[in-house]
């Protein structure tokens, strides 16, 4: 128990050097992000105590021991109960909006007295749930990176450590000129959508750039922080995700994350690659019910009827190659000055995503700065941006995940990369 705690100690310290030269999914600051911080001071996500509560509860949760006070067995029951409470509990929820929405309901507060009793149970429930399903994963995934070799002295560094929260909105800005990131700004997630907005466009009148608040699922402070869900496949990708951003941030990739937009498509793409990968060795091994089921490709299955074989056939529109189509497009006009066109021309293809079932409130040069850096799937946001495709050749050619890793996260440029796939 002694040098458990020391262990996580240790931890701790480390995670001090990770949050000084945060990356990942956290942005750091820039002039550019000064001027946008005029704006944005007061309601700007506060990290340093979010990343002290979490480390705590992650010291608390290593001086009892967990996960190792139950088998293997007991510890995925575990996790898949506090899937199925988290499930439960978003229904309740819903249910007590609609008694307070339903204008033919005239005493809501009797109507649901029920409901919000039952809500209050559910959310004591998983909250009791959480620490030791937290732990759990961490564990799981922890193991299976050991196997992959991707450790010190036979241990994940740094050690998979992540918190289940509200994550933060991020508030990204792109010139109009052209598509690239010029900052990005997490904001607190409580914000209402008129108040998105109104942020949005306040930045973008007074410095002539292309704005857009995107929720996010993940953010590589440390502990990491994921967003509640009960997408178990997704979770343990974005845990993975987000941990080897902590690994890169120890290496010159994570290092110098910010320093151009195609270290931050290499690090993005990288960390997608290898947390899809991850994600899946820990289904294949601690949840193998997932590779059977139809419903285990969205998350954990949970009670209620089966859906038809239909609602998983792909839609006729191909959204990633549409997707694809327009930032080409858009690059091209932007490419010939035409910066009025560009972003009509997305305006009128937003729409048509909006026609064929896709709600998009914004496909701006902004948009695409932020979803065209996570490149490991063909097609898609990226466009025709060499970068994502770079990377994933060199994964193609690597002999495994370590190996792929461990050759990018020393790379400072993407000549580097282009020099490694030749």
């Amino acid at each position: 128990m002694f040098f458990r705690v020391l262990r996580i100690l240790d931890t701790l310290a480390l995670s001090l050097a990770v949050i000084i030269a945060v990356t990942g999914d956290a942005p750091r600051l820039t002039g550019a992000s000064d001027r946008v911080r005029t704006f944005t001071r007061e309601i700007e996500f506060d990290y340093p105590n979010w990343v002290w509560d979490a480390a705590w509860t992650k010291l608390e949760q290593g001086s009892i021991g967990l996960p190792h006070l139950f088998d293997r067995e007991t510890n995925k029951a575990i996790v898949i109960e506090y899937l199925r409470t988290t499930n439960r509990l978003i229904q309740t929820e819903q249910r007590i909006e609609q008694v307070f929405a339903d204008p033919a309901i005239r005493d809501k507060e009797s109507a649901s007295v029920h409901l919000r009793a039952q809500r209050d149970e559910l959310i004591a429930r998983q909250e009791a749930l959480g620490p030791l399903a937290e732990a759990t994963l961490q564990s799981q995934i922890g193991e299976v990176l050991a196997e992959l070799g991707l450790t010190a002295s036979g241990q994940p560094l740094p050690p998979v450590l992540y918190r289940t929260s509200s994550t933060p909105l991020a508030l990204i800005v792109s010139e109009r000129t052209v598509i690239q990131q010029i900052t990005n700004i997490s904001v607190l997630p409580g914000l209402t959508l008129d108040e998105q907005i109104r942020l949005e466009d306040q930045v973008a009148a007074s410095l002539d750039v292309s704005t857009l608040v995107v929720p996010i699922g993940g953010v590589g402070v440390y502990p990491t922080m994921v967003m509640e869900t009960t997408d178990l496949r997704w979770t343990l990708n974005t845990i993975a995700h987000e941990w080897i951003h902590n690994y890169l941030t120890l290496r010159p990739l994570g290092l110098n994350y910010s320093t151009t937009p195609e270290l931050r498509t290499m690090n993005e793409t990288t960390a997608s690659i290898a947390g899809d990968e991850v994600g899946q060795l820990v289904v294949e091994r601690y949840y193998p019910e997932l590779l059977a089921s139809p419903r285990g490709r969205v998350g954990i299955a949970l009670p209620g009827p089966a859906l038809p074989s239909a609602a998983f056939e792909e839609p006729p529109f191909d959204f990633r190659a549409e997707m694809h189509e327009t930032r080409v497009t858009a690059d091209a006009l932007l490419a010939e000055g035409k910066i009025e066109e560009a972003e009509s021309y997305m305006e009128q293809r937003r729409q048509v995503f909006w026609q064929n079932g896709y709600l998009l409130r914004k496909l701006n040069q902004a948009y695409f700065a932020f979803h065209g850096a996570y490149a490991d799937v063909p097609g898609g946001a990226a466009g025709e941006d060499p970068v994502g495709p770079a990377v994933r050749a060199l994964r193609a050619q690597s002999t495994s995940l370590e190996d792929f890793i461990n050759t990018i996260a020393w790379m400072t440029s993407f000549q580097q990369l282009q020099k490694a796939i030749q």
